[in-house]
C-alpha cells in the first residue's frame, strides 16, 4: 500500500461480501451504536490547530472529517427508511466534496458530534428492530446502478466510522 493510500485509508478499504451473517450484522449494528461516542472521546481535548489539520495533504481537516460524518450518517438513515418503505428504491447520490465546503462547516464540530449521537440512537433503535429477513432488501445506487442491501450498509458505517475515526487519530498522535 502506498503512503497515500494508507493515509487515505488507514484501516484499508471497505470490502463488501456477498452475504452477511446475522451475527456479523448484530456486530455492525453495536459498532454503529459506539461511534459518536468514540469520536466525542477522540476530539474531547483536541486543539483549534489540530481540528484545522488535514489527515493528508489534500484531505480534509479534522474539522470537515466532523461534519462529514453527521452529512453522511444522516444519508445513510434515511436511506434505511426508504428501503424499508418502498421497494428497491434509487437513492439520491450526493457530491461529498461539495458538501465539505459549504459554509457551516466551518463551525464548532460540537453540533454535528450532538447530531450524531441524536442520529444513532434513533438509527440503531430502528436498525435492531429490522426483520432479519428485510436486512437483505436494497436499494439502487445511482453511480453504480447495483443493489445495496441494509446488510452491507450495515457493514459499510461500521467501517465508516472506524475509517475516520483512524483520520481523527492519526491527527491527534503527531
Amino acid at each position: 500500500m502506498s503512503d497515500d493510500e494508507q493515509l487515505r485509508y488507514p484501516i484499508g478499504r471497505f470490502k463488501p461480501q456477498d452475504a452477511y451473517t446475522l451475527e456479523e450484522v448484530a456486530h455492525f449494528i453495536k459498532e454503529i451504536e459506539s461511534t459518536p461516542q468514540a469520536i466525542a472521546d477522540a476530539v474531547a481535548s483536541i486543539t483549534p490547530a489540530q481540528l484545522d489539520t488535514p489527515y493528508r495533504e489534500g484531505g480534509w481537516t479534522i474539522r470537515q472529517v466532523l461534519h462529514h460524518m453527521a452529512d453522511s450518517h444522516m444519508n445513510a438513515y434515511i436511506r434505511l427508511k426508504w428501503t424499508l418503505t418502498e421497494e428497491s428504491p434509487l437513492i439520491k447520490a450526493y457530491d461529498e466534496k461539495a458538501w465539505a465546503q459549504t459554509e457551516e462547516n466551518v463551525l464548532d464540530p460540537i453540533m454535528s458530534i450532538n447530531l450524531l449521537k441524536a442520529l444513532h440512537v434513533k438509527w440503531v433503535s430502528l436498525l435492531k428492530k429490522v426483520p432479519s429477513d428485510e436486512l437483505k432488501k436494497t436499494f439502487l445506487h445511482p453511480e453504480t446502478g447495483k443493489p445495496v442491501s441494509l446488510a452491507r450498509q450495515c457493514a459499510t458505517y461500521a467501517w465508516h466510522g472506524k475509517h475516520h475515526l483512524a483520520h481523527i487519530m492519526s491527527v491527534l498522535n503527531t
